[in-house]
């Protein structure tokens, strides 16, 4: 575990880093800010450039497949879409606290935490699961849509129908004492969740969690929050300070 990039003392300065995405063309790091900033890191980590801004507050982050970048903003419950070419524009708007989007091959996801609702955007707007408590991140195995319930707290799973409506929902697993907050597939196969608190990443295995990796000083993590793979190596943002981090 290493700090890919170190924004506290460089420019530009991450700022408060919650969201984390690997662009599946080029390989580069990106991230979002607490006032609304989107950064582009380079794949080595040498450099990082503010490529757009919201104004308001990045939450989640994902591309879709044709590499356009989509961004939940908690300011103004909305999520934008930032154009191959640049353009930053609303693609969806009216929700309570749009929290995370997540393209799979039924459309576009995005959790919003407020209303305790998975939304499904074709692009138009629809409810398709409610009920939850605080959705937070999301991940898929192109089965089922896998919900962090930071307040539950726990992981649910979702099963996505062939039409692409919800089925049965059954929680993975209860983790009394933790928030968790961001989801990701490694190339393992295994769901891999970043908790805001403690500070730290746990590995769900048949079941059984497991620790990848903890920070109990909080330096390296620090309330860590949406996780992001490339190959073997997870990029992870720390909402509680100015870097990203590398395992």
């Amino acid at each position: 575990m290493r700090i890919f990039y170190d924004g506290l003392a460089r420019a530009p300065r991450l700022d408060h880093p919650e969201c984390v995405a690997v662009h599946p063309g080029d390989g580069s790091v990106w991230c979002g800010g607490e006032a609304g900033q989107l950064y582009r890191i380079a794949p080595d980590g040498s450099s990082c450039e503010e490529v757009a801004s919201t104004g308001g507050f990045a939450l989640g982050i994902a591309f879709s497949p044709g590499g356009e970048l989509f961004v939940c903003d908690l300011v103004h419950k909305a999520v934008f879409r930032l154009s191959a070419a640049g353009e930053l524009s609303v693609y969806a708007s009216g929700f309570d606290t749009p929290n995370f989007p997540l393209f799979t091959p039924s459309g576009l996801f995005v959790s919003d935490s407020g209303a305790g609702t998975v939304v499904r955007l074709t692009p138009s707007r629809a409810i398709w699961y409610s009920g939850l408590t605080f959705p937070n991140g999301l991940a898929s195995d192109g089965r089922a849509l896998y919900v962090a319930e930071s307040f539950l707290p726990g992981i649910s799973r979702i099963e996505i129908l062939p039409d692409g409506s919800a089925g049965a929902r059954e929680v993975v697993v209860e983790l009394p004492g933790v928030v968790p907050d961001g989801l990701a597939f490694g190339p393992d196969g295994l769901l891999h969740i970043a908790c805001y608190e403690p500070s730290q990443v746990l590995r769900l295995r048949d079941g059984s969690v497991e620790i990848v990796a903890h920070d109990p000083t909080a330096h390296l993590l620090c309330h860590p929050t949406n996780i992001a793979f490339s190959g073997s190596t997870a990029y992870v943002a720390n909402l509680g300070r100015w870097h990203i981090t590398e395992l």
